[in-house]
C-alpha cells in the first residue's frame, strides 16, 4: 500500500510500504477515505522538530473498516469510523480520568514504541488501529460526501477548538479572544459561538480567514499583534481584556498575547503545540489572578458530543478544509500549508 513518509525538513514522500495486518485480537484495519495535514505535522516539515529516522506522518483519518480481530465488539467490518489523532482503549485510568491523551496503554500515530517500530500514520491507503473499540467511533450510518469533511474535522481540529474554550470557562455570556486564525482557532471561535459566547474576537491578517471566522462566529476582528494587540483587546473589553483567550499556535509570542489579552481573573485555555519558547510567567500570572488550563486535547471524549451536530448541519466544520488533493500530490498538500496558501488540506487516497 502506499503511506506518506517524513524524511526531513521539507522532505515528505509518499512510498510504498507494508499492508498492516491484524496482530492483537483488539484492533482493526481501517481503509482510509479521508484524511489531512495538520497544523502540527507542519513542526517536523519545518525542521523545528527533528526527525531522526524516516517514518510514517499523519494523524487525522476518517474510514471503512475492512478487518476486525476476534475481540473487537464496538465496530464492525463496514462501518463508517472517525478516529481520533491518536490511539486510545478508553479503559484505563487515564482514559476515565476524561484524559484519553494519556492512555497508558495508547500511542500516536506514527510514533515510535518501545520497541523500535513506527505505528501507521494517518496520510495512507490502511491503518492499523491497535484498539479499535476504545479508539474508533462509528457513525450510525454511511455519510454523505458532503458530511466527510466534517466529520474529519472531528478527528481533531474541532475537538482540539472545542477543548480550547472548554478549559478556558467559556460559557453562556463569555467574551472570548482567540489567538490563531489556523483551523484550530478558527474551530476554537466556532466551539465558542455553540457554547453561547456572547462576544468572540478572531485574531487574523487573513481576510479569507477572517471571513471564514465570522461565518463561524466571530463578532469582531483584530489585526494588530504585540502590545498593540493588546492594547486593542483591552480597549474591547473595559480597559482589562477578556473572559476567555484561546491559545491556538503554540508560540511564545501567541502565548504572551494571550496572557496579557486576558482580564484579571480570567482564563487562558491553550491547546497550541509548544514550539517556539513559550513559557508561563508565573509572577505576572500570580499578580493578576490569570489562570491557565488546556494541553493535548482529549478529542476521543468530545466526538459522541459533537458527532450529532455535525450529521444534522447545526455545525459545518469541515469548512476549515479549503484545498482537496489527491493523496498522490501529499507533497504540494504540505507546501500549500507551509506557504499560508490554504488553511487545512483535505487529502484522498
Amino acid at each position: 500500500m502506499l503511506a506518506t513518509m517524513i524524511y526531513g525538513e521539507h522532505d515528505v514522500r509518499l512510498e510504498e510500504v507494508p499492508d498492516p495486518v491484524l496482530s492483537t485480537g483488539g484492533d482493526a484495519i481501517v481503509r482510509v477515505l479521508a484524511a489531512c495535514v495538520c497544523g502540527s505535522d507542519l513542526w517536523p516539515y519545518r525542521g523545528i522538530t527533528p526527525t531522526t529516522a524516516p517514518r510514517r506522518i499523519g494523524h487525522e483519518f476518517v474510514g471503512i473498516v475492512e478487518e476486525t480481530g476476534p475481540d473487537v465488539q464496538n465496530v464492525r467490518v463496514g462501518d463508517f469510523v472517525i478516529a481520533p489523532f491518536y490511539d486510545c482503549d478508553n479503559t484505563c485510568i487515564n482514559c476515565r480520568n476524561g484524559v484519553s491523551t494519556s492512555c497508558l496503554n495508547g500511542a500516536s500515530w506514527g510514533a515510535e514504541d518501545p520497541f523500535g517500530a513506527f505505528a501507521d500514520g494517518g496520510q495512507g491507503e490502511r491503518v492499523r488501529v491497535p484498539h479499535a473499540d476504545g479508539t474508533l467511533v462509528s457513525t450510525p450510518s454511511q455519510p454523505e460526501p458532503s458530511q466527510v469533511p466534517g466529520l474529519l474535522a472531528l478527528a481533531d481540529v474541532m475537538g482540539t477548538g472545542h477543548h480550547a474554550a472548554v478549559s478556558a470557562g467559556v460559557t453562556t455570556g463569555s467574551t472570548v479572544v482567540v489567538v490563531g486564525d489556523g483551523a484550530v482557532g478558527l474551530c476554537a471561535v466556532l466551539a465558542s459561538r455553540r457554547l453561547g459566547a456572547s462576544r468572540i474576537v478572531a485574531m487574523s491578517r487573513h481576510a479569507d480567514r477572517q471571513e471564514l471566522a465570522r461565518h463561524f462566529g466571530a463578532t469582531d476582528i483584530v489585526e494588530e499583534r504585540g502590545d498593540a494587540g493588546v492594547e486593542r483587546i483591552r480597549e474591547m473589553f473595559d480597559g482589562i481584556g477578556a473572559d476567555c483567550v484561546l491559545e491556538c499556535v503554540g508560540t511564545k509570542e501567541s502565548m504572551d498575547q494571550a496572557i496579557r489579552s486576558t482580564r484579571p481573573g480570567g482564563i487562558v485555555g491553550y491547546v497550541g503545540v509548544p514550539n517556539g519558547g513559550a513559557e508561563l510567567p508565573i509572577r505576572q500570572l500570580f499578580g493578576r489572578n490569570v489562570g491557565v488550563n488546556g494541553g493535548v486535547a482529549p478529542v476521543r471524549g468530545y466526538i459522541p458530543e459533537l458527532l450529532p451536530e455535525v450529521l444534522s448541519g447545526a455545525i459545518d466544520p469541515g469548512r476549515v478544509f479549503d484545498l482537496e488533493l489527491p493523496l498522490a500530490e501529499v507533497s504540494e498538500a504540505y507546501a500549500a500549508m507551509d506557504e499560508r496558501r490554504a488553511v487545512k488540506v483535505l487529502l484522498r487516497p
